[in-house]
């Protein structure tokens, strides 16, 4: 017996060592779910409560991935600094800082005063994290230009995220800091990604999910210039349109990403949606055009099944041990 235990729990820690980063991205959807839900929540009351039921799980999950990463880190460090020089899992990094950022933004509403500091420790943390991401960018010589793909996204969408939260919270002019780089690094990188794609050897299937990251740039960023200014404008207008772009240029591709085999990069599609659902209601209502608001609720449903569907989906893989074994 003694034996056997020995044997599962030596089985467990080497599968801990191929947890991959990108895990967060589950946070990520989560969180964008709770917020999306939220937003609806201004039109159907009902929602309120679910809400605040998905914002608890969400924390939970957070918690929970941060231990058994912190876990994976004291064990097996050379795992860590692996995905670290990958040219690919290293922007799943910044996910970890985002999933705090968005726990608190979710949070705001509710108890500012608690969200507060962790919206702070999730912005420094994620600045920390985007510069040394960068750094690595510029320092890696391995790196390639078949390796850019739209995860390089993430540590942008993390800095636009800032003002959603922080503008409510009182931190005016450190939101409108992260808002600056944050779309500064969504021009450049959309155009370092747009590069890859047309002029480079196609992304390989297990990445093809990342091409919805797209959407999320200008989804977010719309939703952040609203808070910032308080009106959507044409430069709001502009960002709108532009995730609205990327989500019909993913529609043409649906057919091709439906047959793709499961892999844990799904979850890509889940964060991006949620904004773009938020982005949609919030312009349906601002704009005063019913035809958004009705977009917005189909978004939304969406989003509901797509969600499910990845949890069930991933439920699965971890009590097959399929997301503890390294990648093929």
């Amino acid at each position: 017996m003694q034996a056997a235990e020995q044997t599962a729990r030596s089985e467990l820690s080497e599968g801990l060592a191929h947890l991959p980063v990108g895990v967060f991205a589950t946070v990520m959807g989560a969180a964008g779910l709770t917020l999306a839900t939220e937003r609806m929540a201004h039109d159907l009351a009902l929602l309120a409560p679910i809400a605040v039921s998905l914002l608890v799980l969400t924390a939970l999950l957070y918690a929970a991935l941060l231990g058994i990463y912190a876990v994976k880190f004291v064990r097996h460090r050379d795992a860590v600094r692996a995905e670290w020089h990958h040219p690919v899992r290293i922007s799943f990094f910044p996910t970890i800082t985002i999933g705090l950022l968005l726990v608190a933004t979710a949070l705001a509403p509710h108890a500012p005063a608690l969200a507060e500091p962790l919206w702070l420790l999730g912005a420094i943390a994620h600045l920390v994290l985007l510069l040394a991401v960068i750094a690595s960018w510029i320092e890696m010589q391995h790196f390639e230009p078949v390796h850019l793909n739209p995860a390089w996204f993430i540590p942008a969408v993390g800095n636009v995220l800032v003002p959603i939260a922080g503008v409510p919270l009182g931190w005016i002019e450190l939101s409108w800091f992260f808002f600056g780089i944050g779309m500064l690094f969504w021009l450049v990188l959309l155009t370092l990604v747009f590069n890859r794609l047309v002029f480079h050897q196609p992304l390989p299937a297990r990445l093809l999910p990342t091409l919805c990251i797209l959407i999320a740039p200008p989804a977010v960023a719309f939703i952040a210039w609203f808070r910032l200014t308080g009106d959507i404008g044409a430069f709001g207008r502009m960002l709108f349109a532009a995730a609205v772009l990327f989500f019909l240029l993913l529609l043409v591709q649906a057919r091709k990403l439906l047959r793709l085999p499961w892999a844990l990069s799904f979850w890509a599609y889940s964060f991006p949606l949620a904004a773009l659902t938020i982005a949609t209601s919030l312009a349906g209502e601002r704009l005063a055009q019913p035809v958004l608001s009705a977009a917005g609720w189909l978004l939304y449903f969406g989003l509901v099944a797509l969600i499910a569907a990845l949890a069930v989906r991933t439920v699965k893989g971890v009590f097959s041990g399929e997301l503890l074994r390294p990648e093929g």
